[in-house]
């Protein structure tokens, strides 16, 4: 593995474990705005990682992905769930679809965030508009690293930025439990339907591993690729 392979994917890592706690963040700001303090009491409205982190689906699976030639630098991770009582909520499924889509919006938020950032950056400098260039036909010159050291670790960051919200708002968008997807599909069950839906268990790990990321990239892959059509008609 390069050095250049290397910094990539540590910079993924700092990303992931940002982007999985502003959608735990977004939880439970979400909720305390519509009358559920659980998840405020215990100091989960932050971004500070420390109160999100998941020692194995935050740290070790994560870095696993990464780092063993297995898994070809793969990424996906998780972090603590955003407590949430519903009896808290004034209008019970309406407050828990919210809350729960808070999550998957804040990461599309922060794609958005990214994407202007980098719009900005091409406009901003030459070796911005490159490294925006090279980031997006993925042909990335090794130079760049030494020639534009504080341009190019932006650029990358912000790229980075789009492709991991993009994968994790549509992942958690998954009707399959335990996603965000699952909450807001239940509500849509009938109740013996939603006895079955809500024992899924290991059948639920099974079809994330077997379905989840081609539907994931079924739908992030056009985003990008518009996105990416943008950043090359600057």
């Amino acid at each position: 593995m390069s050095q250049q392979e290397i910094i990539i994917r540590i910079f993924q890592f700092a990303i992931l474990v940002f982007a999985l706690s502003l959608h735990e963040a977004a939880h439970a700001w979400m909720a305390s705005r519509l009358g559920d303090q659980t998840a405020r009491m215990l100091g989960r409205v932050t971004l500070n990682p420390v109160k999100h982190i998941d020692p194995i689906g935050t740290i070790l699976i994560p870095l696993v992905m990464l780092f063993l030639p297995t898994y070809g630098g793969f990424l996906i991770g998780w972090a603590k769930p955003t407590p949430v009582n519903t009896r808290n909520f004034k209008q019970i499924t309406r407050d828990d679809i919210l809350t729960t889509l808070a999550g998957p919006a804040s990461n599309l938020c922060a794609a958005l965030v990214a994407t202007l950032a980098l719009i900005i950056l091409v406009h901003a400098t030459p070796a911005g508009a490159l490294a925006v260039r090279e980031l997006v036909m993925g042909m990335v010159d090794p130079t760049l690293m030494t020639s534009s050291p504080l341009v190019f670790p932006m650029a990358l960051i912000f790229y980075l930025s789009i492709w991991l919200n993009l994968v994790l708002a549509v992942f958690n968008l998954l009707p399959i439990p335990p996603l965000d997807g699952s909450h807001i599909f239940r509500h849509m069950l009938p109740y013996n339907a939603l006895r079955i839906y809500d024992s899924l268990g290991m059948i639920s790990l099974i079809l994330m591993l077997l379905v989840g990321g081609p539907l994931v990239m079924f739908f992030v892959r056009p985003a990008l690729a518009l996105i990416n059509g943008i950043l090359l008609s600057l």
